[in-house]
């Protein structure tokens, strides 16, 4: 099936599915959960088939390719394509769907068009997100850029808690003026390139001789954007208040698969279209995502509310990740590709475990609970695994991915390493602190509920096993994720810092 359109599927078959649970009757309403449930399915099946059909030993540009004609005159494609990194991220996102979609399974108990239509963009968003990580005409990848903020701030402002339309409102502000400024940075790479039929082709655009000004210019368009969706500081304000107001759901899919998007988009776009300006912004790159480590686990230990502290401390992974990133070695970016993953699977696990807490506390705020392990022990017991698998734990995959990328930072930046590496401790005492808070002492007043049920369960256990699974054997993903790192890295034109050996043991070579 070496023809078959598997990226097309993928992104056909949850709209499909969308258009048909958006045109249900009324009378049919209730079939719309799922409906999603199983186009989401199908998706996921049609993801494991593109795994089984991509060559992990090929380390060409792109494989599963698809170019087709779109906008001629202005140079636009319909062009598909994936290395491993976005191979990776595209299945986890389709395994987070039908996870998400059984976790909202009653998010919206007024049943009806409403509920529908929830479902309906959770699926639209899906499209979204195997598109903008399919994507290899750099226009395509605008076009979805943008078109999932519209089923996220629907999902955001009709859907979420107290403050709902502040949140989605702040969210569509800073994602517009990011997608505004890439915009204008898109256009600018254009007429830097061939242009002609296809001129936003990815693979048309690396290498080009840009001047270094134009070039940083460039470079800064494409990254302001990505640092505003990864979230990183200080453009990440948006991400607290829409962690405290949508549904776990909606919640968990941005932040584990949509803010990937800025991660992604810094090595596909920002090292490989722009690698002069990429070393010369690495600097202060640097030194930015490490504020965003310590200013994310800072603010995390200091919160009362449970999805606020959730979401700063993927502030601080985000700092990790983009360290080692534009740490530029080659065990810093696979370690930074895999922690993208691991981080995906562990954040959603504490965002979803959350939200049947709230649901049964009716409450967001740590100082509610107390004492929750003894009724509800399966849940705290899950809540525990996921937090140990945030905090980088041995033997839980994020442990592999913040491993890489501080012994791949070392390797250029001793000092940076070391001053990062206290982030450890700090990661021990937000989550610690939290299950301590929430799940020892005595049981807080309306402790009383019941544990987790069978649909829970099911929304649970693949996310943890996926974290035991690449915690203990994670050579499937790196074998994805080695050979894309190894050819941005080339064509970013840097290798990694030859090896010191110390003058001892050159002397005693020589006795």
């Amino acid at each position: 099936m070496d023809n078959f359109p598997w990226l097309s599927v993928m992104l056909l078959v949850p709209l499909v599915g969308a258009a048909l649970i958006a045109a249900l009757p009324s009378a049919l309403a209730a079939r719309a959960k799922e409906l999603a449930l199983v186009f989401s399915l199908a998706t996921l099946a049609v993801g494991v088939g593109a795994v089984l059909n991509f060559d992990a030993n090929d380390f060409s540009a792109y494989q599963l390719t698809e170019v087709h004609t779109w906008i001629s005159s202005f140079g636009a494609s319909y062009a598909l394509g994936v290395d491993g990194i976005a191979l990776s991220l595209i299945v986890m996102a389709t395994i987070l769907a039908p996870v998400c979609i059984l976790a909202a399974w009653n998010d919206v108990p007024e049943g009806g068009t409403r509920e529908k239509n929830y479902f309906a963009l959770l699926l639209l968003l899906l499209t979204f997100m195997v598109g903008v990580f399919a994507a290899s005409d750099v226009f395509l990848f605008y076009v979805f850029f943008e078109a999932m903020l519209i089923p996220l701030y629907f999902l955001i402002g009709s859907y979420g808690g107290a403050g709902r339309q502040a949140a989605a409102l702040k969210f569509i502000l800073f994602s517009l003026a990011g997608g505004l400024v890439m915009l204008v940075a898109v256009i600018g790479l254009y007429f830097q390139g061939p242009r002609g039929d296809q001129g936003f082709l990815i693979q048309n655009l690396v290498g080009l001789p840009i001047d270094p000004t134009t070039q940083k210019w460039l470079f800064i368009g494409f990254f302001f954007a990505f640092a505003v969706k990864a979230p990183m500081w200080p453009v990440h304000t948006w991400l607290p208040d829409v962690a405290a107001t949508a549904t776990p759901a909606t919640t968990t899919l941005l932040v584990s698969v949509l803010d990937k998007i800025g991660t992604y988009g810094m090595i596909r776009f920002c090292l490989q279209l722009f690698p002069d300006a990429s070393e010369w912004a690495t600097p202060v790159v640097i030194a930015l995502a490490v504020v965003s480590i310590y200013y994310g686990a800072m603010c995390a230990i200091a919160q009362n509310d449970l999805m606020r502290l959730i979401s700063y401390t993927s502030i601080s992974h985000f700092g990790l990740m983009i360290m080692g990133i534009f740490a530029l070695t080659t065990v810093s970016n696979a370690g930074a590709g895999i922690y993208m993953l691991n981080h995906g699977f562990s954040t959603a696990a504490l965002f979803l475990i959350a939200g049947m807490l709230i649901a049964r506390r009716r409450s967001g705020k740590i100082s509610d609970f107390g004492g929750w392990q003894k009724v509800t022990p399966l849940i705290a017991g899950t809540f525990l695994v996921a937090g140990m698998a945030s905090l980088a734990l041995p033997g839980m995959g994020p442990f592999i991915g913040e491993f890489l990328v501080l012994n791949g930072t070392f390797q250029r930046y001793k000092g940076v390493a070391i001053v990062v590496t206290p982030i450890v401790v700090l990661a021990a005492i937000y989550i610690l602190w939290m299950y301590k808070r929430m799940m020892t002492g005595p049981a807080a007043e309306g402790a009383a509920a019941a544990d987790m049920g069978w649909r829970e369960k099911f929304v649970v256990a693949p996310l943890i096993l996926s974290l035991l699974f690449l915690g203990f054997y994670p050579k499937p993903a790196l074998d994805l994720i080695n050979p894309a790192v190894q050819r941005v890295l080339t064509e970013v034109g840097v290798s990694d810092p030859a090896p010191v050996v110390p003058a001892t043991a050159i002397t005693g070579s020589e006795k």
